[in-house]
C-alpha cells in the first residue's frame, strides 16, 4: 500500500514506517518493529540530540543518581538501519500520508507512529520561568534542575518546603510526591525535619488516584508530618520574595492563598505538541486520539501512537510505554498485511513511589485503577514499601531500559491478545 496517489511522489522521501519522536516510545517501537521484520524501512523524526532516561531524575533530585548517568547521545540509541531526520515535525497530512518537517522537507509513509512526548508549559505559572534554578525554586522535571533539587535538600536546615502537584494529566503523576518523600527522609535522617515544615499542594482532591496505595502513602505523610493541601493550584511565583501564590477551591468558592517558602518544588502544566492539534489528530482534550486497546488512531487507520501525548486513560509513565511499544509493533505490522489487529494494551502503568531512601511503593495498575502487579505478593507486595522495589528502581530498571526496552527486548512486556482475536 502506497500513500495517496494524488500526492506528487517525486517531491517525497518515502518510508514504510515513519516515527515521530526519538524518546522512549519512538525508539522502543522502532526496535520492536525491526525484531519482527528486519527489512522494514523506518524513519525517525526528532530534533533532540540527547536522549534522556527521565525516570532517573527523581533519583538525581534525591542524591542517588548523577545527572550524567541519565543521558546519552540520541545517535547511540537509534536502531541500526533506521534513518534519523534531525529536525522536528511541523505537520501531518493524514489523508495524504505525508509528514512535513520544520525544514519544509516532506516525508511519505505507509504507516505513521506518533510518539512525540509532551510539552512542559513552564510559562503557564506567572513568574516561574524567571526564577527556576534560583531562589529555592526547582523541579525534577528538567535535567538541569534535578541536581539543584538535591543541592537545596542538602542546604536547607530550617524553614518551609512546598511541593506542588498541578492539574492532571501530567507524566509521572507521582513525581511530586517522590521528590517530597526523599527530601523529607533526608531531613529526618539528618535531624532537621523538626525544623522544616513540609507541605503538599495538589490541584486534585486525593493523595493518589488508586485507593489501594493510599494507606501506605498516608503512613509516610504522617511519619514526616506533611501538611496536605488539596484543591490548591499554583498560579504565580515571586522568586525575590520567595512567595508562591495559589488558587484554593472550597466548595464553589475560590480564594487566593499566598504561601512563603524556602524551597519550592514545582511541576509544570503539560500538553501535547502543537502539530497534533494542527494536524487534526487530537481528541477534544488536545491529546492524540487513539483506541485505548489497539493504540490505532480512531479516525486514521494508517496511524498509531503511544507515550505521553496519547489520549488513552492510562498513567503517563515510561512503564506504560514499555507495554505499549510491543502492542503498536504487532498491530502496525498486522495492518500492513490487512489483517485483524491482534494485540491489546490493557492500560498498564507503573509509579515507583520513593517513600524513603531504600524503600519504594511499587504502584502498578491499568485502566480503571485495576491492579496489575508484575510479581506475586510473596515476592513484592506493591501496596507496601519494600526494599525489593527500591532495588528494582535503583539498580535494575536503568539497565533494562538501555539494554532491553530500547533494543526491542520485550522482557515481561509481551502484548496481551485482543479478546476478539482469541480463538476457542
Amino acid at each position: 500500500m502506497k500513500p495517496n496517489q494524488d500526492v506528487d511522489q517525486s517531491s517525497l522521501k518515502y518510508h514504510d514506517v515513519v516515527i515521530i519522536g526519538a524518546g522512549a516510545g519512538g525508539i522502543a517501537t522502532a526496535a520492536s518493529l525491526l525484531k519482527r521484520q528486519k527489512d522494514l524501512d523506518i524513519a525517525i523524526i526528532d530534533s533532540c540530540e540527547i536522549h534522556y532516561y527521565q525516570p532517573g531524575w527523581t533519583m538525581v533530585g534525591g542524591g542517588v543518581f548523577s545527572a550524567e548517568s541519565t543521558r546519552r547521545k540520541t545517535e547511540t540509541v537509534i536502531p541500526r538501519g533506521c534513518q534519523w531526520y534531525r529536525v522536528a515535525a511541523e505537520q501531518v497530512d493524514p489523508d495524504a500520508q505525508v509528514v512535513t518537517l520544520t525544514d519544509r522537507r516532506r516525508i511519505g509513509y505507509q504507516r505513521l507512529v506518533l510518539a512525540p512526548g509532551l510539552v512542559l508549559d513552564w510559562g503557564a505559572v506567572a513568574g516561574l520561568e524567571e526564577t527556576l534554578g534560583q531562589n529555592g525554586v526547582t523541579s525534577n522535571y528538567r535535567y538541569d534542575l534535578a541536581p539543584y533539587t538535591w543541592s537545596l535538600v542538602e542546604q536547607l536546615e530550617k524553614g518551609k518546603a512546598l511541593f506542588v502537584q498541578p492539574p492532571m494529566p501530567i507524566k509521572c503523576a507521582g513525581a511530586p510526591q517522590k521528590a517530597m518523600y526523599l527530601s523529607a527522609d533526608e531531613w529526618l535522617r539528618k535531624g532537621r525535619l523538626k525544623n522544616i515544615d513540609v507541605s503538599y499542594h495538589s490541584a486534585g482532591q486525593v493523595l493518589f488516584g488508586v485507593e489501594d496505595y493510599v494507606p501506605e502513602l498516608q503512613r509516610y505523610i504522617d511519619r514526616y508530618d506533611i501538611e496536605l493541601c488539596f484543591e490548591e493550584r499554583l498560579i504565580a511565583v515571586d522568586g525575590t520574595s520567595k512567595t508562591a501564590h495559589f488558587v484554593r477551591r472550597t466548595g464553589d468558592q475560590q480564594e487566593i492563598v499566598d504561601r512563603p517558602f524556602d524551597m519550592l518544588h514545582v511541576v509544570p502544566a503539560q500538553r501535547a505538541p502543537e502539530f497534533v492539534g494542527k494536524s487534526g489528530l487530537a481528541n477534544q482534550d488536545g491529546w492524540i486520539d487513539l483506541d485505548p486497546e489497539t493504540l490505532q488512531h480512531v479516525r486514521y487507520p494508517t496511524i498509531f501512537g503511544l507515550g505521553d501525548a496519547s489520549g488513552t486513560p492510562n498513567a503517563k509513565t515510561m512503564a506504560a510505554v514499555r507495554k505499549q511499544a510491543p502492542v503498536v509493533a504487532a498491530n502496525l505490522l498486522a495492518s500492513l498485511q490487512d489483517k485483524e489487529l491482534p494485540a491489546a494494551y490493557l492500560g498498564y502503568g507503573s509509579c515507583p513511589l520513593t517513600v524513603e531512601h531504600g524503600r519504594i511503593v511499587l504502584a502498578e495498575f491499568g485502566y480503571g485503577g485495576k491492579l496489575q502487579p508484575s510479581f506475586p505478593s510473596w515476592i513484592n507486595d506493591g501496596t507496601k514499601a519494600t526494599r525489593m522495589a527500591w532495588f528494582l528502581k535503583a539498580k535494575q530498571l536503568p539497565w533494562l531500559y538501555w539494554n532491553g526496552m530500547l533494543k526491542g527486548r520485550e522482557w515481561m512486556a509481551a502484548p496481551a491478545a485482543r479478546k476478539s482475536d482469541i480463538r476457542e
